[in-house]
């Protein structure tokens, strides 16, 4: 009875039923691509951030001193194992150092008269954050036998900074659509409550409840909500299989740890919030015409 009563009045008001599933549709479709993008390039913030290491070059022959030796490589080493902010560190002699720029850059290795790379550890902290860390603490003073430390502050911070605010724009963008939503098919479906207010004010008058009432004006919203969530969705899987390809993304693919959420989920993320921005769009708005 309830879902016959909500279909037919949304069939009486298609020009209402039109405005708050578009609205819907709309909203969904925008907190799709914000799902999209925000887990996209979350996940890729949190691959470079994986990357990022402490590089502790030992002195060579053509340093003050002379050559780090074994000796100072080992005690250093040694360092590494006991401090506990550090995850890993992998030790890179001088000559594959200069095999890994042969392949990388063979044009400019090509020229050199001599290798001039040192031997280094390449360090991998248990977090990002505590890469500045590692280096106060290999810095200041510095081990024997090493030249520098190098944490690629820069570009650490940037990263950092990065991932920061695109956490902090997703939750505003979420919170803002979700508002705005709920308000825009609200005062849709009360220009279509206030076209039968009348017809609410007999119902209350001959006893009926509150929740009598509100069904069929909450089913209207699910109704509402789920069609525009699933024309948001149609439009996503449209706009995947078509724009997408279109789009240079291999800058993020290539890395096999970096990928947005699976579609299925962001769909039923959707659907979900179609349903409730539905059916509480439409019971909040019900509330000041059940006073009477």
């Amino acid at each position: 009875m309830l879902v016959s009563e909500a279909w037919r009045s949304l069939a009486a008001n298609l020009s209402t039923t039109f405005a708050a599933t578009v609205t819907v549709l709309v909203g969904m479709f925008i907190l799709g691509l914000f799902i999209a993008v925000f887990t996209l390039t979350d996940s890729y913030a949190n691959h470079v951030k994986h990357e990022l290491v402490v590089r502790i070059d030992f002195k060579t022959s053509l340093n003050r001193g002379g050559q780090a030796t074994r000796a100072q490589e080992n005690d250093v080493a040694r360092m590494l194992q006991k401090d506990p902010q550090v995850k890993s560190f992998q030790f890179v002699t001088r000559q594959q150092a200069l095999s890994q720029m042969k392949k990388e850059v063979p044009a400019l290795v090509s020229q050199l008269p001599y290798n001039p790379l040192p031997d280094a550890f390449v360090v991998t902290a248990t977090n990002a954050n505590l890469i500045s860390s590692i280096v106060a603490k290999f810095t200041h003073p510095l081990p024997a036998g090493v030249q520098s430390v190098n944490g690629a502050k820069k570009l650490r911070s940037v990263v950092l900074r990065f991932a920061h605010v695109i956490d902090v724009v997703f939750a505003i963008g979420a919170i803002i659509l979700v508002i705005a939503s709920t308000l825009l098919i609200g005062n849709t479906i009360r220009l279509s409550i206030f076209s039968r207010r009348r017809e609410i004010e007999v119902m209350k008058l001959v006893g009926a409840t509150n929740w009598f009432v509100r069904g069929p004006f909450m089913i209207e919203g699910l109704l509402c909500g789920g069609a525009g969530a699933l024309l948001a969705i149609i439009f996503l899987v449209l706009g995947k299989q078509i724009a997408l390809p279109a789009i240079n993304y291999h800058g993020f693919s290539d890395a096999p740890d970096v990928h947005a959420w699976s579609f299925p989920l962001t769909a039923l993320i959707l659907l979900l919030m179609g349903l409730s921005l539905g059916a509480v769009g439409s019971g909040l708005t019900l509330r000041r015409f059940l006073k009477i």
